[in-house]
């Protein structure tokens, strides 16, 4: 085994979900290509004296589920999945794709009639201690325009971290963006500001998502004005959304268009009454992350990037969105763009001014 992925495993048992005598743990791994880290999980687990639970998919079942459910299938509410969610003490989940565009031909209304119906679960899930993170397949490799061992090399670089020390350096950030009157970020075709007052940043310092690195928050409801133009594309379920501009007045968008698929940000935008606001304003700090990948897991981690997600905010945010939808889009700030807090410049360039 590579002793990384071993390394991987010690951090998100250990440190990402503290992993306790008694516990109950899922290890939901999507295919069986990620079946070493899966192995290194379910050995730790146990070592640790809780009880792991497998979910082990298949290549082709998120393209079969939604391409053969009816939409009564759509539309039900799993119990026993509920059952279970309330009942686990912590959740580790493993994607592993093997094709990345295995939904890209699905009627985009299945997908958010499915999200709508698994909101609850997904809220519940996010109640306990959890952790999502990859394993290295070609396909994320394919995505990311690299080798599967450049992938791999680039992948271990951004999750095995001192994830301690890293907590450490966003403490900066959370200090000069907590409960600020105004947020104004400039750039290509970009000028929005919106609040965070009363609002705290959450630090994310390996515990959730894997990589990590990142600071959010959840601006005020009817804060945000202006606009912004997002040179990456915006992914959701597989597809590319390309040149993204929205503008916002009273903290919706007002105004939204794109280069391509345009349709599909409508649809989106569609999908209830909070899908229009910003469930999330995240600040990019992970070291090890400095491409654009096509995935969010990795991309709205890269140092002198923001993103802004439209829809629902994280509850221990403090946001009130409760959108079905969370969607993040990264503007990249390392070319010319700047933050500025209460009128003063804290960041330009993608460089901090206190660095």
């Amino acid at each position: 085994m590579d002793p990384r992925v071993e390394e991987l495993a010690c951090i998100l048992v250990d440190y990402s979900t503290a992993v306790r005598a008694n516990d109950y743990v899922v290890l939901n791994v999507q295919t069986p290509e990620a079946t070493p880290l899966l192995e290194a999980l379910y050995r730790l687990v146990l070592q640790r004296g809780a009880y792991p639970i497998v979910r082990l998919g298949f290549p082709r079942q998120t393209e079969l589920y939604y391409r053969h459910a009816s939409e009564e299938q759509l539309r039900h509410f799993p119990e026993l999945e509920w059952q279970e969610i309330q009942r686990v003490s912590a959740y580790i989940g493993v994607g592993a794709e093997l094709n990345t565009r295995q939904l890209t031909s699905i009627d985009p209304k299945r997908l958010s009639l499915r999200s709508k119906t698994m909101e609850p679960i997904l809220a519940e899930r996010l109640r306990k201690r959890w952790s999502v993170t990859h394993y290295p397949t070609n396909a994320y490799a394919q995505d990311a325009d690299m080798s599967l061992a450049e992938f791999e090399d680039f992948f271990f670089g951004a999750t095995n971290l001192d994830w301690s020390l890293e907590s450490q350096r966003q403490e900066r950030v959370v200090a000069a963006f907590d409960g600020v009157r105004e947020v104004r970020v400039v750039g290509a075709d970009t000028d929005l500001t919106f609040s965070l007052e009363g609002r705290a940043g959450i630090k994310c310092d390996g515990h959730y998502n894997m990589p990590d690195g990142e600071v959010f928050y959840a601006p005020t409801e009817t804060s945000a004005w202006g606009h912004i133009y997002y040179d990456f594309p915006a992914i959701v379920h597989g597809k590319e959304v390309l040149g993204v501009r929205l503008r916002f007045e009273g903290g919706r968008v007002v105004e939204a268009s794109a280069e391509k698929n345009e349709s599909l940000l409508h649809e989106m935008l569609a999908t209830d009454e909070d899908a229009r606001l910003i469930g999330e304003f995240g600040i990019g700090v992970n070291p090890g992350i400095t491409r654009f990948t096509r995935d969010i897991l990795f991309d709205e981690k890269i140092g002198g990037t923001v993103h802004l997600a439209l829809g629902r905010a994280y509850e221990e945010s403090g946001g009130l969105s409760r959108s079905a939808i969370h969607w993040d889009m990264v503007k990249d700030l390392r070319a010319g763009g700047e933050i500025h807090v209460n009128g003063e410049l804290v960041q330009k360039n993608g460089r901090w001014a206190w660095d």
